[in-house]
């Protein structure tokens, strides 16, 4: 499994919730342990100090905030490992760019050789598409991977679209105020 189906859905949310700006974050395992962060996009404040460094805004990158990155390192620390780094793409396709496989390695050599990109499709406002990517070192590139999601166990699937439909309903706010 790559990712489950709260955690997808948590990653095409913000995306959506951060439109017309790209999402990030990562997700974290220590052994059955998942831990999904939801990091600050900081490429705007960065484009705005220095244009000619950072000429693209946070409409066409990210850069994480270096709170949010030392978060991170502090969980890796803890013995957590990077499974899942993600991103979103503003009105275009939900694939591994030439500027995604630049920043994801370092001298030729993945960062994260075991990690998986997701990438989010965002157009108009609406997650359109998610897509992941491993390095594969045979090809010597990043590849297309299932995320997983249709691996989920039945119950995984029908408490997903319970909690979805409560929400849709309003149910999910009724209950937890009288919770």
């Amino acid at each position: 499994m790559i990712v489950t189906a709260e955690e997808l859905e948590t990653i095409r949310q913000q995306a959506v919730d951060e439109y017309p700006r790209e999402s990030c974050g990562v997700v974290l395992t220590r052994g059955r342990v998942r831990q999904l962060i939801k990091c600050r996009n900081i490429q705007d404040q960065l484009h705005a100090k220095d244009p000619q460094r950072h000429p693209r805004d946070a409409r066409t990158a990210y850069f994480i905030d270096p709170q949010d990155l030392l978060k991170i390192g502090r969980l890796e620390g803890d013995g957590f490992d990077i499974a899942v780094i993600y991103h979103s793409h503003v009105d275009a396709g939900a694939y591994f760019s030439p500027t995604d496989k630049q920043q994801a390695l370092i001298g030729g050599e993945p960062t994260y050789p075991a990690a998986t990109y997701i990438v989010t499709s965002v157009v108009g406002g609406r997650a359109e598409a998610s897509a992941g990517f491993r390095w594969n070192s045979g090809e010597r590139d990043f590849t297309p991977v299932d995320v997983g999601v249709d691996g989920w166990a039945w119950h995984e699937r029908v408490l997903f679209a319970v909690g979805r439909l409560w929400e849709q309903i309003g149910l999910g706010a009724r209950r937890g105020r009288n919770a």
